[in-house]
């Protein structure tokens, strides 16, 4: 079983950028797929970019085009590199395997606002 921490969230005016990273812990990193997901109160926590055990990635439509997802298996790590920030992408952003599966971390605040 994985286990993620987040990091790399802060306030940041609409249009700036924010990189986070996610560490995990665990054997077998190398072979899941991941995806890092959000969540706003009173709302689903949903899939905002994924990334196979390849390099293969996926983004929903409201983020295509500003956010890129990687990941460094040799640091078992994941990135999401986050431009061109709106007020709607202000959440707490977690990683997990895509599909999750595994426990949740305590995600990290993203908060886009002037």
């Amino acid at each position: 079983q994985v286990q993620f921490v987040e990091s790399g969230g802060g306030l940041v005016q609409p249009g700036g950028s924010l990189r986070l990273s996610c560490a995990a812990s665990g054997s077998d990193f190398r072979f899941y797929g991941l995806g890092w997901y959000r969540q706003v109160p009173g709302k689903q926590r949903e899939l905002v970019a994924a990334i196979t055990n390849g390099v293969g990635t996926n983004y929903a439509d409201s983020v295509k085009g500003r956010f890129t997802i990687s990941r460094d298996n040799a640091k078992k790590a994941m990135y999401l590199q986050m431009d061109s920030l709106k007020p709607e992408d202000t959440a707490v952003y977690y990683c997990n395997t895509n599909p999750s599966g595994g426990p949740w971390g305590q995600g990290t605040q993203v908060t886009v606002s002037s």
